[in-house]
């Protein structure tokens, strides 16, 4: 009885919380204290402390997996918010009674019965970007769980949405292309991952930004700026700090001079220009090489006086080849957390989620996309309601 009381109080205190947030952003950001309070505490349970005042509806497409249906469970039990499983109800319930996890508390939608379905058609069917992409029947896109998440997202069915564990790369990009809005300023996706170092000299108490380590192979200078903003505005999101962006090379301040040098060189200046049209307080240097952006007594030899160098909290490779190889480095042999991807240049949170992620990734990287909920849902109101 004491248990089935303090759970449904738990339900009550979610349904109450699970409103929109009506707390004002100081100049710190509202994220500040996750650094500054956080003694301690490792990054993701900083992470979980700040969802749970502010718990999220997160939506993953991938519910017939049996690791995002302990997930969804775990992410329930947390107290991170409302979990939604995507799939057909007689095959998530017959795993999760194989697998003796609990789905009380756990919403599951099957895009093909869902009262939602046809709204979502329609709204498919007036999009330029649809008819433009050659589909036919919209009914057939949608009954995609990629797309149907991605809608919710979109029209405020769901905080933020975690998915792609089930599909080859970019199965999960695409159908956000589509459907969700991009930022005012975004001419390029990309994305992020957060890498947490066991040692706490480097960054934010050893915590990193990488980008893009997942979406855009080769990108020009337009390109590489806008993700440099991009990561720098992820960063203050999180963290609340002043974002210090290194624009990664092999050369530092012209120690070698090529046309890829030369593009990382002028995407600085681009990137500055577009954080300050952005309104995005930010410190963005470079080009300069890995060692000048980390270490303090190397960046005073080779940059001389810089807010950037030797301090930098966000690291913007390239390419992709270069991004994604130094993410499963210093995963591999530094034993560093890493948490990504997180899909940037969006209106709407979304992780993309990578295959043979274990269960507590699927946990983390749900929370991570419910704290970017938090703000977003000031800063990029949802469209209006569904009924049409």
């Amino acid at each position: 009885m004491g248990r089935r009381f303090k759970s449904r109080r738990r339900d009550r205190a979610l349904s109450q919380r699970i409103e929109p947030s009506t707390f004002s952003l100081s100049r710190e950001g509202f994220f500040f204290s996750l650094a500054s309070g956080s003694k301690g505490m490792s990054f993701i349970k900083a992470v979980f402390e700040k969802v749970r005042r502010h718990p999220k509806r997160v939506v993953f497409p991938d519910g017939e997996l049996p690791s995002v249906i302990r997930a969804a469970e775990e992410f329930y039990q947390r107290d991170l918010g409302v979990p939604i499983l995507l799939g057909r109800r007689e095959v998530i319930e017959n795993i999760a009674l194989h697998e003796k996890i609990a789905l009380d508390h756990v919403a599951i939608i099957n895009p093909a019965t869902s009262s939602e379905l046809p709204a979502f058609c329609r709204r498919l069917e007036r999009l330029e970007r649809y008819r433009k992409a050659g589909f036919v029947d919209s009914r057939e896109v949608m009954l995609k769980p990629n797309y149907f998440a991605a809608m919710m997202v979109q029209y405020g069915l769901a905080d933020a949405l975690a998915g792609g564990l089930g599909d080859v790369g970019g199965a999960l990009l695409r159908p956000m292309l589509h459907l969700v809005k991009p930022l005012p300023f975004a001419d390029v996706m990309s994305s992020c991952t957060i890498v947490e170092l066991r040692s706490r000299d480097y960054g934010d108490d050893g915590v990193l930004f990488f980008a893009d380590t997942g979406v855009v192979p080769d990108p020009t200078m337009s390109q590489l700026a806008t993700i440099a903003v991009q990561a720098g505005l992820l960063a203050r999101q999180v963290f609340g700090r002043r974002p210090r962006v290194a624009m990664l090379s092999f050369s530092t301040k012209g120690s070698a001079r090529t046309a890829s040098t030369e593009k990382v060189a002028g995407a600085v200046q681009l990137a500055r220009h577009i954080a300050e049209k952005a309104g995005a307080e930010m410190s963005i240097d470079g080009e300069m090489q890995a060692d000048a952006a980390l270490d303090p007594a190397l960046a005073a030899i080779k940059m001389g006086e810089s807010h950037v160098g030797g301090k930098a909290n966000v690291l913007i490779f390239p390419d992709l080849n270069s991004g994604n190889i130094a993410v499963k480095l210093v995963q591999l042999c530094a034993d560093a957390n890493t948490y990504g991807q997180l899909l940037m240049g969006f209106t709407r949170p979304a992780a993309s989620l990578p295959r043979g992620s274990s269960v507590d990734s699927i946990v983390s990287m749900a929370a991570l996309a419910g704290l970017q909920a938090i703000e977003y849902r000031k800063l990029y109101p949802h469209e209006e309601p569904l009924a049409d």
